[in-house]
């Protein structure tokens, strides 16, 4: 925490309810906040962050007829990739500071473990692809920048041009708005509001209880050319384990590879905790970084987490309030409220 911010007023300046336990220590809030039990308990299921409603659909529907529960969640987030009204994934994703689009993701597989990754990536809108690529067609992990690229091409892929007139003229606005005082800080829009930044992460468990996971994303808006956030990194953005579940995270990236959150919630849920209050114990450890130089609650940085253990049940959590998420099950597939471990601040009067 600043050295100028005491605890105490760093707590008495949080105004929900909950948010004093919040930022006591590991697990207190999780403790008064999470649900007995988890939603779900039935195969097969997907659960994505909230942008991945037509995602599940698919990752549904293949995995109904029989298909591999990779296959099947790389499907649904292709859906995404290739949605120019998506300006956080793939094709049409807010470019970097340059005005080049780069993207990352990451897969795992859980009856084998293996995973694939690319970071960086330029004029290649389906990362997911290249990343499975890198998992099936080679023995590393993690391609980045110009070598990611150069494997793609090797492998068929195409070079196309991902930044889409809508997404030029927004990092165009946000370079008139620059000035020596903005030091790479997150843009934001006409009205001084932060513009967020998303990502999709879906996990799935097929009906024989093998898992598999993906993340994707075109990372923060006007990025430091070349920076990497958590969704290409294994154990970050993504984690797996065939006999426990899988986990995955949106939101700010630095926050969440600094707990290694994905892992984190997955060994949780290995201990028999269940998938919502797993969330919420690693995105408290994330609080408990990110208070150490806030200045009052409303500076944490966001971070929402997406788990299902290997009975079908799930969850999502955010640090903030009014994050929602979206899962497909037999019975359909619905968007529903994630639970949180703070009330969302409110926007600073102007």
């Amino acid at each position: 925490m600043a050295p100028n911010i005491s605890r105490r007023n760093f707590i008495k300046k949080s105004t929900a309810a909950g948010v004093g336990a919040a930022l006591m220590g590991p697990g207190s809030a999780t403790e008064s906040m999470a649900q007995t039990g988890g939603e779900g308990g039935s195969l097969p299921v997907v659960i994505s962050s909230a942008n991945g409603l037509e995602a599940v659909k698919k990752a549904m529907e293949l995995l109904k007829a029989g298909s591999d529960p990779l296959d099947a969640v790389i499907a649904g987030v292709n859906i995404v990739e290739d949605d120019p009204n998506d300006m956080s994934v793939g094709y049409g994703g807010l470019p970097n500071e340059d005005g080049e689009v780069e993207l990352d993701a990451s897969c795992m597989h859980g009856p084998t473990h293996r995973a694939g990754a690319v970071g960086a990536l330029k004029c290649i809108k389906n990362p997911s692809k290249v990343a499975r690529l890198v998992m099936e067609r080679s023995n590393r992990i993690f391609l980045v920048g110009e070598g990611a690229l150069r494997f793609a091409l090797a492998h068929g892929f195409k070079k196309e041009n991902l930044l889409t007139d809508k997404a030029r003229e927004i990092w165009l606005q946000w370079k008139d708005n620059l000035s020596t005082h903005d030091d790479w800080e997150p843009p934001k829009d006409k009205e001084g509001n932060p513009i967020t930044h998303g990502t999709i992460n879906c996990n799935a468990v097929d009906t024989h209880g093998s898992v598999a996971g993906v993340t994707t994303t075109s990372g923060l808006p006007f990025k430091v050319a070349g920076r990497v956030g958590d969704s290409a990194l294994i154990g970050a953005g993504l984690y797996l384990d065939n006999e426990v579940g899988a986990a995955g995270s949106t939101g700010h990236g630095e926050a969440n590879i600094k707990v290694a959150g994905a892992h984190t919630v997955v060994e949780f849920m290995r201990q028999g905790i269940q998938p919502e209050e797993a969330c919420l114990r690693a995105l408290q450890r994330i609080v408990d970084v990110q208070k150490r130089t806030a200045k009052w609650y409303g500076d944490l940085q966001n971070v929402n987490f997406y788990a299902v253990n290997k009975k079908g049940q799930y969850a999502a959590a955010a640090i903030f309030s009014e994050s929602r998420y979206s899962v497909a099950t037999a019975e359909g597939a619905r968007r529903l409220d994630s639970a949180y471990l703070l009330k969302k601040p409110a926007a600073p009067k102007k």
